[in-house]
């Protein structure tokens, strides 16, 4: 697990989360939840090349929530690296959030479960 995303409000524009990716040297924003009843969202620096630099749209004319991908798949702490490797190849995805007591306690990608998996051989 990691700890190398920001937390954001999704009413922020993407202009505002890409000047705090580079000032936090990260790829990812988990967005907060409006409320006990929301759900986390994810944005990645790819959505933005794609949803943002690619369709031709202004940073600062954008939101994150516009963009992001809500619900998030999220994994809880505990969850074995196989099965956490399988999510990731049913789902296509490059990050997940790790989430126990509804509570963003870092965040997990390819990196992190190959090499955990290498410190258990």
């Amino acid at each position: 697990m990691s700890d190398q995303y920001i937390s954001l409000d999704g009413m922020k524009t993407v202009r505002d989360a890409i000047e705090a990716m580079k000032k936090h040297n990260t790829d990812i924003i988990i967005v907060n939840k409006r409320n006990e009843h929301d759900a986390h969202g994810i944005l990645l620096l790819s959505d933005i090349a794609k949803k943002v630099l690619a369709k031709d749209r202004s940073p600062d004319r954008v939101n994150i929530y516009e963009i992001m991908t809500k619900p998030v798949v999220s994994v809880p702490p505990l969850m074995d690296v196989r099965y956490c490797a399988r999510l990731f190849e049913r789902f296509g995805l490059a990050y997940a959030p790790v989430i126990g007591n509804e509570e963003v306690l870092g965040i997990v990608g390819y990196r992190e479960l190959v090499l955990h998996e290498l410190e258990t051989l």
